[in-house]
């Protein structure tokens, strides 16, 4: 099984952290000013009291003014340990509501495979991937299930950056080739991430391996899926796939998203909601 397909099933899982009606409640219920600030502040917060420098190197692909926007603030709005609470809260509002009933043995065993998968996961050079593992388990399955595939997810991304330093292929370059690659909309991806026109243009035509990087990304983010053998993977797969399926289907805020993130289409299995 390819990376790719690994991460399509547990990419959707780990978005509601940021993306949902749940999720922007609870970071503007503690003083946020904006969605943006929310996100920085939840997903930044396993590194503590983090530097606006600091998270516009490990995140990459934003620019260094949009972070400056929500960073420092954020952390005189809320702790990060009050950014954690709020984020598992919105994740609990928004699995529940996306998924229906979360108390059933497929989410166990899937919070099960998961969390072994995520312990497997190689942390060195990756901070994001440390921090989040770093942090308690939640004992509610459907929460621990999010909180292996949110170590997951960041642990391939952290690897993705790594691929693209060693490429010399830097965060607005890499978004211009990306864009180039899926057919995005170039205006939206440089909006997303904060980017101005005139250094959206200085990169735009910058060669790049782009698939080289992918194909670095995939191989680095093995070693969790060899921990848990072709049997146990194979199983996460059926486990998270109707799951994945479901999030995206009804995750309206995904629609559209700077990953070329479509479960929908690439996951798409007949019959598997009859």
């Amino acid at each position: 099984m390819e990376a790719r397909q690994l991460w399509l099933r547990f990419e959707p899982y780990h978005d509601v952290t940021y993306f949902t009606p749940e999720s922007r409640a609870a970071t503007d219920a503690l003083g946020c000013k904006g969605g943006w600030m929310g996100y920085f502040g939840m997903r930044a917060a396993p590194l503590g009291v983090a530097s606006p420098e600091l998270v516009t190197a490990v995140f990459y692909n934003f620019a260094p003014r949009m972070v400056r926007r929500a960073l420092p603030d954020a952390w005189s709005v809320a702790t990060p340990s009050e950014y954690l609470r709020a984020r598992l809260q919105g994740v609990d509002g928004a699995l529940r509501r996306l998924l229906g009933s979360v108390d059933t043995p497929d989410i166990a065993e899937a919070a099960s495979l998961g969390r072994r998968a995520a312990l497997a996961s190689e942390v060195a050079g990756r901070p994001l991937a440390a921090a989040n593992r770093a942090l308690p388990w939640p004992i509610e399955p459907h929460l621990a299930l999010w909180q292996a595939c949110t170590i997951l997810r960041e642990a391939r991304g952290d690897g993705h950056v790594a691929a693209l330093v060693a490429a010399g292929i830097g965060p607005c370059q890499a978004l211009a080739l990306y864009a180039r690659e899926h057919s995005l909309d170039p205006a939206y991806m440089r909006t997303a991430r904060g980017w101005t026109v005139e250094e959206w243009e200085a990169v735009a035509d910058l060669p790049g391996d782009l698939p080289a990087v992918e194909a670095a990304t995939d191989a680095a983010a093995m070693s969790p899926w060899e921990v848990l053998g072709e049997t146990g993977t194979k199983r996460f797969i059926d486990l998270m796939t109707p799951l994945a399926l479901r999030i995206a289907e009804a995750n309206e805020a995904m629609r559209v998203n700077p990953m070329a993130l479509d479960p929908v289409r690439e996951l798409a299995v007949p019959g598997w909601n009859t």
